[in-house]
């Protein structure tokens, strides 16, 4: 008898060996309808695969996120199915699982169009409709190789090649298509019902410049039509809030050609920016920081004591000078413990942190570059702490709890926590390993944090933990960390004198909050759709006048409220107030005062806040002491 060990606890016997899709079907009709895959012992496999000896065994349908990437998958092989179906010519080479989809790239003669991909999904449904299974046959690596050939699929045949000889490979065939693929697969094209092509674009075959330049078309699949949905609508969403798009909009930025991947802040962006700047310089100081400012360039010698020349060299700027190398900074810890280094250090000077505001320089591909959210240049808000292995714990916690309060602050209150364990390669004892990812998980526990591991995630020095928010979109945006490294500090011959009168290295935490300043703005500008929060709002109030006899009443009210912090407009154009409302509501400023005779006569102010609601009319101290409390507790409008 064989024992199947369900996910509940539940036995099932079978008396001989038995497939995914039998056992589902002996649970239940409705789940051998839903059955897209399976997991036996973890691993993941078709229907089909049949087990032979005693297991645990789940049935994977599209409620579960691994049916959810078996779906994504067998409609990227429907998507090339499709394609060879219209443009036999077309030669298919690879086609993974992506977030919230698929891609495959094709090798074709000229470029794909938007009116292709519709004819391209319209097949796609068609073939979906003919419900053909989808059948899987292991060949030995030089047969499949020969295979390929003889139906013209190079690349498939150089994917296949570059395995090694005597090994054999899966491949999957629906109808008249057969691909090469690990799988597993879904049992039907019937399956695939709910899917829609986003786009198209370049790819280099195997990620090589040198290489041929192919297509690659871009789409998702879901479990259900309402997931479809709700995916689709979400991104026309984010396409009206799209951070490039509002910073032409609202003048905050421009990027440009003559310096790509570096923004050009407009003087509304640039206020902006100071609000969060000198808001995490608050930060600092409030709670233990000491900030510092390292050099932009440094000497190739101690980028190769760090590892970075070896590791990072491609990535970074370099110059010369009176025949010495040098390197834009990438980050900002070398820096940091060369301040560090300036005078003996005692356990009592620890733990002692550092914060900067310190600009980086990375030489990311031009492909890889998107608004300010991947530039090549970027400022961090950058800290690192220096202190003893007993002292992690309680600094993760201090760390956790005021990443919490700054999130809160911007309007973030969702945060996903990760905890990346020990790689396979990896520098240190098994010891200090289990302290420091024990004071990792310590530290979250004490803040109440639910985590979870990332196991082998972490660097080869350190484990570290990864805070990600999420936005107004559900988008997780990964900004926040804390990692420990012993490993730099030993590189550059960092001490402390301890308590017993001895040299010590202390450990090193790697911490940032919001992370690249572009890319907390980007994210910023997109969760509040532009409309910015009152305290960060480049303008906060414009004052408007109705006619030019209330002129100089309108410039006395901007000068009291300018006088009190408030950022002010003043808008005293000879122009009709209906246009004049028109352009500072699309401008999204958060509070519009609107002055005709009938304020004037009373010295007041009639209030409009974003959005048109009608606040009234009120005296000017009134308001302003309305707006300062919306700045002061950080409120959203």
């Amino acid at each position: 008898m064989i024992h199947i060990t369900l996910p509940d606890g539940s036995v099932r016997e079978y008396a001989q060996a038995v497939s995914i899709a039998e056992i589902a079907a002996s649970i239940g009709s409705g789940l051998a309808k839903a059955a897209l895959a399976g997991k036996v012992d973890g691993q993941l496999v078709d229907t089909s695969y049949t087990v032979s000896k005693d297991a645990k065994v789940a049935i994977v349908t599209g409620k579960d996120t691994d049916g959810l990437e078996v779906i994504r998958h067998s409609t990227a092989h429907l998507l090339a199915y499709a394609v060879k179906e219209l443009f036999p010519e077309a030669q298919v080479t690879i086609g993974p699982v992506v977030e919230n989809g698929f891609y495959y790239d094709f090798s074709f003669h000229r470029p794909f169009t938007m009116e292709d991909l519709a004819l391209i999904e319209k097949k796609m449904a068609e073939l979906a409709a003919k419900d053909e299974s989808v059948l899987r046959r292991v060949l030995p690596r030089d047969e499949a190789v020969a295979y390929f050939l003889s139906i013209g699929e190079k690349y498939k045949a150089e994917i296949i090649q570059s395995i090694p000889a005597g090994e054999e490979v899966s491949l999957y065939r629906e109808g008249a298509f057969e691909d090469l693929c690990r799988g597993p697969h879904v049992p039907s094209t019937g399956k695939l019902r709910f899917f829609k092509l986003m786009k198209v674009a370049g790819a280099y075959w195997r990620g090589d410049h040198r290489n041929e330049q192919l297509q690659r078309i871009y789409g998702t699949a879901w479990a259900s039509k309402e997931d479809l949905q709700s995916y689709l609508t979400m991104l026309d969403e984010a396409e009206k809030r799209d951070h490039r798009k509002l910073g032409r909009e609202l003048d905050l930025f421009h990027l440009d050609e003559h310096s790509p991947g570096t923004v050009f802040w407009h003087p509304k962006g640039w206020t902006l920016w100071q609000e969060v700047e000198q808001y995490m310089r608050r930060v600092y100081r409030d709670n233990g920081y000491q900030e510092v400012k390292g050099p932009q360039i440094l000497d190739k010698t101690l980028w190769e004591k760090t590892g970075h020349w070896d590791k990072y060299r491609e990535n970074m700027f370099t110059t010369e000078s009176e025949k010495r190398d040098y390197a834009l900074k990438p980050m900002n810890c070398p820096g940091h413990i060369l301040i560090y280094k300036q005078g003996i250090k005692s356990y009592r000077d620890l733990p002692l942190r550092f914060g900067e505001f310190g600009q980086c320089h990375r030489n990311e591909p031009t492909g890889g570059l998107h608004g300010i959210m991947r530039v090549r240049g970027f400022t961090q808000d950058d800290g690192h702490i220096f202190c003893t292995e007993d002292q992690i714990q309680s600094e993760v916690t201090a760390f956790t709890a005021l990443l919490q309060k700054v999130y809160k602050d911007f309007g973030f209150t969702d945060i996903i926590y990760k905890l990346s364990t020990r790689p396979e390669k990896r520098i240190g004892s098994e010891e200090s390993w289990d302290r420091a990812e024990n004071a990792l998980a310590e530290g979250l526990h004490a803040s109440g944090c639910d985590f979870e591991y990332l196991p082998g995630e972490g660097a080869f020095y350190g484990p570290k933990i990864e805070y990600t928010l999420k936005d107004a979109l559900g988008r997780p945006w990964q900004c926040g960390t804390i990692q420990v490294d012993p490993n730099l500090p030993e590189r550059l011959d960092a001490e402390f004198v301890g308590e017993d009168g001895q040299r010590h290295r202390p450990i090193m935490l790697h911490r940032a909050i919001v992370g690249s300043l572009e890319r907390f703005i980007g994210i910023l500008i997109e969760q509040h759709a532009g409309a910015l929060p009152v305290w960060l709002a480049p303008v906060q109030v414009a004052v408007l006048n109705i006619t030019d006899s209330q002129s100089e009443y309108t410039r006395n009210v901007a000068r009291t409220l300018q006088a009190q912090g408030v950022r002010v407009n003043l808008d005293v154009r000879n122009e009709k107030i209906t246009l004049k409302i028109r352009e500072h509501s699309l401008q999204k400023i958060p509070y519009l005062l609107v002055i005709g005779d009938k304020e004037m006569a009373a010295g007041q102010v009639a209030v409009r806040a974003r959005g048109g609601a009608d606040l009234g009319v009120m005296a000017i101290e009134t308001f302003a002491e309305k707006v300062l409390t919306s700045i002061r507790e950080k409120s959203v409008i």
